[in-house]
């Protein structure tokens, strides 16, 4: 009982700890950047460093908690219970509710990828944890009120509409190719070492055991994936100008989608961070389908999303899910720029 008690204090300390650096992540950046190193405003290599040292222990911190909270969730979920309670419901049925799932779980491509692993090791198809990835950072409230203040109610409902759409049908194709044989295999041991029985009755000792567990085995093996991902979407953030992705992207040429899907997967960011970029890239002659395009693969396509993926999955898979959804934005850009400008 001791020991319980000791754990259950050190976590209550720990969330204030936790929300106050959160909170305060951009000063201490800053802080870093222009104090300690004393480097120039404004500089593309400060936009970059900055950018570095402040989305790494962002995304790390939200890591850490989103993969604890899953851990213990799943003590209360063995991968047979979660198979019984999916049984009797088709697999579109199954797509459609992890797509709107990950509409109500506002995450960034990075962070989702914790509840994703989670999924897979609880049992549930391939095809409908990936329209949970999908639409997780591509869809939520933050993106629906950017949207309605930036373009109106009207663009709003298509993007969540495609969106959605997008998540729906590249899960069900993904799930239908039966690629499961290119998931590496330590995603459905992790749970099978850590999971606690349900008839066993687990303690709240054993569950939060079992989230620390959770977190050593999976942050031990993607940490690095992580670094390396948000450096180069620091890289890109720090040394691509709005102002050339305008002049890259704002002719009505058939190729500019798929251009702005190529340009768009090096860089990294959630909704509420591109959003705004992209009203600038529209105000500078961008069409709108081309600029959401570019959002769609910003945030449901990054390179940083795909190098942490490479630990999870083989580069079969990988290439199959940035086909599928590249056509499926690819599709709805081409939608978005024929209703606006025929």
């Amino acid at each position: 009982m001791k020991k319980l008690n000791t754990k259950i204090i050190i976590l209550l300390l720990l969330i204030p700890v936790w929300i106050f650096i959160y909170n305060n992540l951009q000063i201490f950046s800053d802080f870093i950047v222009l104090r300690i190193f004393q480097m120039p405003h404004e500089a593309h290599l400060t936009e970059s460093v900055g950018f570095l040292i402040y989305e790494v222990p962002k995304v790390m911190m939200l890591l850490v908690l989103i993969i604890f909270i899953v851990g213990i969730i799943r003590t209360f979920f063995s991968p047979e219970k979660t198979r019984k309670a999916l049984e009797g419901k088709s697999l579109f049925a199954g797509n459609v509710m992890a797509s709107f799932l990950g509409i109500v779980t506002p995450f960034c491509s990075c962070s989702a990828i914790p509840l994703f692993l989670g999924f897979v090791e609880a049992g549930i198809p391939l095809g409908v944890t990936f329209s949970f990835l999908i639409a997780a950072p591509m869809i939520n409230e933050v993106a629906l009120v950017l949207l309605i203040g930036l373009f109106g109610w009207k663009v709003a409902v298509i993007y969540v509409f495609t969106g959605l759409v997008i998540a729906i049908m590249a899960g069900f194709i993904i799930e239908k190719l039966n690629l499961k044989k290119y998931v590496a295999e330590w995603v459905f041991n992790t749970h099978a070492k850590h999971s606690v029985s349900l008839e066993e009755k687990p303690s709240i000792n054993d569950r939060i055991s079992s989230g620390l567990n959770t977190v050593k085995e999976i942050v031990g093996k993607i940490w690095i994936y992580i670094i390396l991902g948000i450096a180069v979407g620091a890289g890109a953030h720090g040394f691509v100008p709005d102002e050339y992705l305008a002049g890259a992207l704002g002719n009505q040429n058939w190729y500019s989608i798929p251009l702005a899907i190529v340009v768009g997967i090096p860089l990294y960011s959630n909704a509420a961070g591109i959003i705004p970029i992209v009203s600038v890239l529209i105000e500078k002659g961008v069409t709108l389908g081309t600029a959401l395009a570019f959002m769609m693969s910003v945030i449901g396509l990054s390179l940083p999303e795909i190098i942490i993926l490479k630990k999870v999955l083989k580069w079969q898979l990988i290439g199959v899910f940035i086909g599928v959804v590249a056509l499926g934005i690819i599709l709805v850009g081409y939608l978005f720029n024929y209703v606006v400008f025929i």
